[in-house]
């Protein structure tokens, strides 16, 4: 008796698995316009027969672009606020929130750092701020004083709990003694200094690496056809970086056997003449792997005017900011779903970056520029006290369920007034990111070969779909 026992209870234990296998459910996650939902898990959906309602086909042998991932940048000023607003016990938490994935973490497995001072930053410097303004072509001053503050502790610690995190540096101006103003406000690259220029790079990159914080990709000049006139930036025409990539910073990376990637542009989408330009410099597009875009002018379809001529690169949106010039959480949240989430990787992204990673409650610390931008969370400069804003929500939509290394796959851009985008992760669970534009519930059913899981969406929401 106790040996049939014991055999019927074996076969138990082997068959059950099995059997939840094959009916595992969909799971899914929506957050509202109206914030009644903030990437609330819903109840699992269970694979049957639904029939009337319009589908959401996925397609996995349709397979396009490998995924980076999502995030924001740690600018001195989020790194400031993260080192010295919050405790020891506050900063692991929040940094596990954003980059873990245990315990419901957005899993941010991309980043940006500056090279030298932006807007966003206490005061305006460069890594080689030689005294008098006085050109230092040797790079004897050049220092990284500044980033080992705040911005590289953070990194490390960012690092620590996602070692997937990739990182992308960019510069807003050479050091003043390099450009036509003497100053790091306005102007361009003399031509004297390209040779320098190109070894300041190379240095900047092995002795950050040094200290812990690696740069896989590499952008030569945030905002080229802009100069702005209270913070650092620089005028450079996409000839002249053509020429940069090509006789200067290419070899010399080579050279030194640095592995960073190179991107071209780190601008809006209005202009995508200009990293057409670069490519057509041969021996520069030899060098460069990818462009990076912004999101302030154009439209997000510009990504595929660049893709189509040169399917070769890799393309980033490396850039775009929430703030107070769009208040309404609903307006915002679903500009964010639809041009950046499901809109820039439908184009071909592999990574979608927002700006800062942390502003405090009054959109500071900054030098100079928008006073009005929202970081991805704001922390309270007094208390510590941290508040989610509608970038949080957007991005934890695709960073929480879409892992690094996942493919897109085919799903279509729109069914009635639902716009998706879908992946396959390594693990070869499948993702819908989904977005109902609509004022009325959408009913519709997702369907992946034989499975079709019957769901809905309420009005302006989005949803992350998995399976």
């Amino acid at each position: 008796m106790k040996t049939r026992i014991t055999i019927a209870a074996t076969l138990a234990l082997l068959t059950l698995p099995q059997l939840a296998t094959a009916a595992e459910p969909m799971r899914a996650w929506i957050t509202s316009g109206d914030r009644r939902f903030s990437l609330t898990e819903q109840a699992p959906v269970n694979s049957g027969a639904a029939t009337g309602l319009p589908v959401i086909a996925v397609d996995p042998a349709q397979r396009f672009q490998t995924m980076v991932g999502f995030g924001a940048a740690i600018t001195d000023s989020s790194a400031w606020l993260i080192r010295t607003k919050l405790t020891d016990s506050q900063r692991q938490s929040l940094l596990a929130e954003l980059f873990g994935r245990q315990n419901g973490g957005l899993g941010f497995s991309l980043t940006r750092l500056t090279i030298g001072a932006s807007d966003f930053s206490l005061d305006h410097y460069s890594l080689d701020d030689a005294p008098n303004g006085a050109p230092d072509p040797d790079l004897a001053h050049f220092s990284l004083k500044r980033p080992a503050e705040h911005v590289f502790p953070t990194v490390r610690q960012a690092l620590s709990i996602n070692g997937d995190l990739k990182i992308v540096a960019s510069p807003w101006s050479a050091p003043a003694w390099m450009k036509t103003t003497g100053s790091l406000i306005k102007g361009q690259l003399k031509d004297e200094a390209y040779p320098v220029y190109a070894r300041f790079f190379a240095r900047y990159i092995t002795e950050a690496a040094a200290q812990g914080v690696p740069t896989d990709y590499l952008t030569i000049q945030n905002e080229p056809d802009f100069e702005p006139k209270d913070y650092p930036g620089m005028r450079w025409r996409a000839v002249d970086r053509a020429r940069f990539f090509a006789d200067h910073l290419g070899p010399e990376l080579v050279t030194q056997g640095i592995k960073t990637k190179l991107l071209d542009w780190d601008h809006n989408w209005d202009q995508p003449e200009q990293p057409l330009t670069v490519f057509a410099n041969e021996k520069a597009n030899g060098y460069v792997s990818g462009v990076a875009w912004h999101c302030y002018n154009g439209q997000v379809a510009a990504q595929a005017i660049v893709q189509q001529a040169h399917p070769e690169k890799e393309v980033f949106l490396t850039e775009c900011s929430g703030g107070e010039w769009a208040p309404d959480y609903a307006d915002s949240f679903a500009w964010m779903m639809r041009k950046l989430i499901i809109g820039s990787t439908r184009y071909g992204a592999r990574g979608v970056l927002m700006w800062n990673l942390a502003l405090d409650e009054k959109n500071r610390p900054f030098a100079g520029g928008c006073d009005t931008c929202r970081g991805i969370v704001t922390i309270n400069s007094q208390t510590g006290a941290i508040t989610r804003n509608q970038e949080y929500y957007a991005f934890g939509h695709a960073s929480r369920f879409v892992k690094p290394g996942a493919v897109r796959i085919a799903a279509p851009a729109e069914v009635g007034d639902v716009e998706s985008v879908a992946f396959e992760n390594p693990d070869g669970s499948r993702v819908l990111v989904a977005y109902n534009h609509g004022d009325k519930p959408a009913r519709f059913v997702i369907a992946d070969g034989t499975k079709r899981f019957k769901t809905q969406l309420p009005p302006r929401a989005a949803g992350s779909f998995v399976w």
